[in-house]
């Protein structure tokens, strides 16, 4: 199933959870590109400069996290009826762009050592870097992926993608400096750096293909819409639910169906069978945006145009 809301999070606990981890992704980041800086200084390693070139994109990205985040959780207005939550779709293409762009910067200078190699220096202090970059990477990832359980943020989920391909990097890096420093082979190293672009051409495609089901409307999981239909036909009086349409907006879900009533029922009391299955789904989706039509059972015309009963 999606990450479709189902911990009872409102759109402002999910926006306080997301505010939060990309805040410590920034800190983060910036720690990182810091320290990675000074080492490839002092050593002259390509693995430690692709791991820098990538948090330093890291550090970019998850700037644009922490402020898209804040965008996605506003109000609907005027100008944006159904919310701000694309935005954080459109965040994690700009994420996945970074991420090609640091595979590509990366893959250069690894071919290059690989024609041309040159031996590292003070490789200890590269490895401890390395294994201070892992501790902190970790630790972010597993927050990331605690925030991840329970919001849908695919700005937050783009910006862990960034990390843990950071991880596999600093953990390839580690592996290419401490095969040079046994062997004295320096080609070790370049290799580290073309595995570490590999990575990270994998881990944009991920992301971009992440953004592109929000950003195309996907629909929920199958898992998520047969929970919908089994909420909104729990009060017997609704016979079936046909039309369901459902798709996620950053930290929220919409959800349009057509309920079939007993044609014989008053509009207030339709009215209020419609708003008592509003409830309930509000109760599993509390960030949902519900639209519930009412139809005659066995008396209603096709309506709605080409998108009314397309659908089912």
């Amino acid at each position: 199933m999606s990450r479709a809301h189902l911990h009872g999070l409102s759109v402002a606990d999910s926006a306080a959870i997301t505010r939060r981890v990309t805040a410590y992704s920034v800190v983060v980041a910036t720690i990182l590109l810091a320290v990675k800086a000074w080492a490839w200084g002092a050593s002259h390693s390509v693995a430690i400069m692709a791991s820098m070139a990538d948090s330093g994109l890291d550090l970019i990205a998850s700037l644009i996290t922490f402020f898209v985040v804040r965008y996605a959780a506003l109000p609907p207005d005027k100008e944006h009826r159904f919310g701000h939550g694309k935005a954080e779709a459109f965040a994690g293409l700009i994420q996945g762009g970074l991420v090609f762009s640091s595979a590509a910067l990366v893959g250069r200078e690894a071919i290059v050592s690989l024609i041309t190699p040159a031996p590292v220096h003070q490789e200890g202090l590269a490895i401890v870097t390395m294994v201070i970059s892992i501790i902190l990477t970790g630790l972010l990832i597993t927050a990331q992926g605690r925030a991840l359980r329970k919001t849908s943020s695919i700005a937050v989920s783009g910006d862990r993608a960034h990390y843990a391909a950071d991880l596999a990097s600093n953990l390839v890096a580690l592996v290419g400096l401490a095969a040079f420093a046994m062997t004295g082979i320096a080609r070790f190293d370049a290799i580290a750096g073309l595995l570490v672009a590999a990575w990270l051409v994998w881990g944009a495609i991920s992301v971009f293909r992440e953004a592109s089901v929000q950003l195309m409307d996907h629909e929920l999981s199958n898992d998520a819409r047969a929970m919908i239909k089994a909420l909104v036909t729990e009060d017997g009086r609704i016979s079936s639910v046909h039309n369901l349409r459902t798709r996620a907006s950053g930290p929220v879900i919409h959800i349009q169906l057509h309920a079939d009533l007993d044609p014989d029922l008053t509009l207030i009391e339709a009215h209020e069978i419609v708003v008592a299955a509003e409830e309930r789904l509000l109760a599993v989706f509390p960030a949902a945006d519900i639209i519930i039509h009412p139809d005659p059972h066995g008396k209603a015309e096709p309506h709605g145009g080409h998108f009314g009963e397309g659908a089912h």
